[in-house]
């Protein structure tokens, strides 16, 4: 009896994997609106005269607030002074708020309302911003572009909000136990958002034979209100585990400026800080651009409207074996078994091969793109095990780097070289794309569950936050620096099709060089100050 009444939701293993399905599918539905525009970047210059520079500045507007408002240290705040329960909710809402303010610049009924005629003559110079060259507007920016910039800032808000409170929310369930498969596994579900906003944006705003680029963001909206959902049932969730635990949530812990200090005294915390802005800017930014690079370095064919592969139709049928790759190769590192391991993986493979042919048929970027986070899914449950188990932390943000700087060199340079070649472009594009996406499984897996190693439990909200903060900063500049360069890199280039992309792509490839130095030096402060980044985190 004592034993039954000292197990508690984090004991079991069900529940424990419960909770964090709910806020995974709560970041993928933000996922998926956070890149709702990105796939039809041609249809937003057709549609509402959005050039790389109005469509980068706009991108870029999604962490305006957190960095120069410091909203992001202000959650962090609330979220070590409400809790975890408190700030899901708040950001839940703050997204679903901001993504329908963005909703509705893009739709025909903001066109020659009065909220049109205000944007256009107004916000063309901020005093202050624009001398520091940091504005989210700029005089000639469409006013939808305008509004649209302010919903993303309000939705930015409560993504990175989000962020943080996830973070927050798996170490206090996961601590002590699989936290880096916890986490890595919250990542990659997240990012299959990314593949089905690739797959479903195009999808959503072609239906019909009738460009709409509404309908996308539309889609995002509907997804936020489930987020919010899933956040809400999150809530009692964690309730119920503090009442068994007798554990106060953290609100009754009052927070200390001076408790900051002993975060930005660390120096691994700040390595870490670093290494993460310089890693996600050379990501996150150019998942905005990416499809459009395809439709610039590939060779692509539209099939025939009458054909198979013009259908509707096979957007969901694509979009179904990509679940399956992801499932099934998720699948196959849980199972104790050779036989039903190497079953499901060989299910993955032969669906991810199939998934890649119909992409090629399709002659789709946007297709193309989505296989990005596929094989992250795939291997972040062996990465999140043996960095739980063996540690090596460190060691695997210099491994991402590495990887991260190849591929992004590779479409810079080797990538153009094939856009005669119909097949060999695409198979290029497809390898490059899926090593990045690995790459991109390496680095969270293994820098997220290091805070905790870091800084004070009391702490940890505040840290992350940070963290984030300094993050938004090149998530920031980078989506905007990317349009200035592809516009004065390409003079009198209409066709957003037509763009080189090689001086964009070398930028975010130097992100990647300064990333792996300071990945170089966080082994060597490690080493040195037993700050236990490579040690396993599960305690035998």
């Amino acid at each position: 009896m004592t034993k039954a009444i000292q197990q508690t939701l984090r004991d079991s293993a069900a529940m424990r994997w419960t909770a964090l399905l709910l806020l995974a599918l709560a970041m993928f539905c933000s996922y998926i609106f956070m890149d709702i525009l990105s796939p039809i970047q041609d249809l937003m210059k057709e549609t509402r005269g959005w050039d790389a520079t109005a469509f980068g500045t706009m991108q870029g507007a999604e962490t305006f607030l957190n960095v120069f408002v410091f909203f992001l240290i202000f959650a962090g705040i609330i979220l070590d002074k409400m809790g975890v329960r408190f700030t899901a909710l708040l950001s839940g809402a703050v997204m679903l708020v901001g993504a329908i303010i963005k909703w509705y610049a893009v739709t025909d009924a903001f066109k020659g309302s009065g909220l049109d005629t205000w944007f256009t003559e107004n916000l063309n110079y901020i005093p202050g911003f624009d001398e520091l060259g940091v504005s989210p507007f700029y005089e000639g920016m469409p006013s939808s572009a305008k509004v649209a910039a302010v919903g993303f800032m309000i939705f930015g808000c409560g993504v990175e909000m989000a962020g943080i409170t996830v973070s927050r929310g798996i170490v206090k369930w996961f601590k002590g136990r699989e936290m880096a498969l916890a986490m890595g596994s919250e990542m990659a579900l997240a990012r299959l958002g990314v593949a089905t906003c690739m797959i479903f944006s195009p999808f959503f705003a072609r239906l019909g034979g009738e460009v709409s680029v509404s309908r996308s963001v539309a889609f995002g909206v509907v997804l936020l209100m489930i987020a919010l959902i899933m956040f809400i049932v999150y809530f009692f969730m964690d309730k119920r585990l503090d009442a068994q635990t007798g554990e106060a949530e953290e609100k009754d812990d009052p927070f200390k400026i001076s408790d900051l200090g002993q975060i930005l005294t660390s120096s691994g915390f700040w390595l870490v800080a670093l290494l993460c802005v310089l890693y996600y800017s050379a990501i996150f930014p150019f998942q905005k651009y990416a499809v459009n690079m395809l439709q610039c370095n590939l060779t692509l064919t539209a099939p025939d409207a009458d054909s198979f592969w013009a259908q509707p139709d096979v957007t969901i049928i694509q979009y179904v074996i990509m679940l399956i790759v992801a499932a099934a190769g998720f699948a196959s590192n849980f199972q104790k078994t050779s036989s039903k391991r190497f079953s499901l993986l060989g299910i993955s493979i032969v669906a991810l091969i199939t998934y890649c042919y119909m992409g090629f048929m399709r002659q789709s970027a946007e297709s193309i793109f989505a296989v990005f986070p596929l094989l992250a899914v795939l291997i972040t449950p062996i990465l999140g095990s043996y960095l739980d188990h063996h540690g090596k932390a460190a060691s695997m943000l210099v491994l991402g780097s590495l990887l991260l700087i190849a591929c992004h060199l590779t479409f810079a340079f080797v990538l153009p070289m094939f856009k005669g070649s119909a097949v060999g472009g695409i198979i290029i594009a497809y390898v490059t794309i899926l090593v990045l996406g690995s790459s991109f499984s390496l680095v969270p897996a293994s820098l997220w569950p290091s805070v905790p190693k870091l800084v004070d439990a009391k702490v940890i909200g505040s840290a992350y936050a940070l963290i984030f903060w300094i993050q938004n900063i090149g998530l920031w500049l980078f989506p905007l620096l990317i349009g200035k360069v592809l516009d004065a890199t390409n003079p009198g280039v209409t066709d957003p099709t037509q763009f080189d992309y090689t001086a964009p792509l070398v930028m975010l490839a130097f992100l990647g060089v300064a990333a792996l130095v300071l990945g170089l030096v966080l082994k060597v402060v490690d080493r040195k100050k037993g700050l236990g980044l490579e040690l396993p985190n599960i305690k035998e």
